[in-house]
């Protein structure tokens, strides 16, 4: 990805935001819970701190949604059309955000850096080679990069205090 920041917006685009820099890591998840979620057969979650998410119009709102752990997330939808925006999961709270790719402007600038729960991914979805792929989820530490691991750790440690 170019240092260029990734604007995206819901349907109505009542709902605009910017994204300050890249994202720590993108995740194409093939979980039943995303797949019922999404309509689709995946998820693609740009994963980045929520502070490097600004808003340029509108606000969302939060929507507590059932999640297969049993922990829930909390879903950031336009009011009026309802589009998911991005996610808040319990293990990076409110500050870290997993913002639907779909949503930008130019998606097509953020490819997956994972492919995760391919244990239920669609048997005509084809994983691309040369992508990592895992039957559930994985250590982070065996595939973020060092500079996205030291950014999760600082965030992790700064939201405790």
């Amino acid at each position: 990805m170019t240092t260029e920041a990734l604007e995206g917006a819901c349907t109505c685009s009542a709902i605009r935001y910017r994204l300050t820099s890249e994202p720590m890591f993108v995740h194409c998840c093939h979980c039943s819970w995303c797949q019922r979620e999404t309509g689709s057969a995946f998820a693609l979650n740009a994963v980045i701190e929520t502070d490097r998410v600004i808003p340029l119009q509108g606000e969302p709102i939060m929507v507590d949604t059932p999640s297969l752990s049993g922990k829930g997330q909390q879903i950031a939808r336009c009011a009026q059309c309802h589009v998911a925006l991005w996610s808040h999961y319990p293990g990076g709270g409110k500050a870290m955000a997993f913002v639907r790719v779909g949503t930008l402007k130019e998606p097509g600038r953020l490819s997956p850096d994972i492919h995760i729960f391919t244990s239920t991914r669609q048997p005509w979805v084809m994983l691309p080679p040369g992508v990592p792929a895992v039957e559930e989820f994985y250590k982070l530490s065996e595939y973020w990069p060092a500079a996205s691991l030291a950014r999760r750790e600082a965030l992790l440690a700064s939201s405790q205090r």
